[in-house]
């Protein structure tokens, strides 16, 4: 399957953890603003991706959410924004 733009988000209690995260996303990611990270990746390497951030995370303490973007659904967006992606229609805060 081709690759896919996704939107990783996180919050995680550990400052290691975190510096983790962010370094293991930066492989995929066009864009991000502190722990919301859009990639582009394929439906293997989001499993593999997301598993291997899931082993090191403490579900009592941290959250992790992964979310394919569906281009034919409408994006919904508040606040001011420019757009930033390949993608037409994702919205960056600025």
């Amino acid at each position: 399957m081709p690759p896919r733009t996704a939107v990783f988000a996180y919050d995680i209690h550990d400052d290691r953890l975190r510096r983790l995260t962010l370094r293991t996303l930066r492989e995929w990611r066009l864009e991000g603003q502190l722990s919301v990270h859009e990639c582009v990746l394929g439906p293997l390497e989001a499993t593999d991706v997301f598993e291997r951030l899931r082993r090191e995370l403490d579900p009592a303490t941290d959250r992790l959410l992964f979310a394919w973007v569906q281009r034919q659904r409408p994006i919904l967006a508040l606040g001011k924004g420019r757009g930033a992606s390949l993608d037409t229609g994702l919205l960056l805060a600025a």
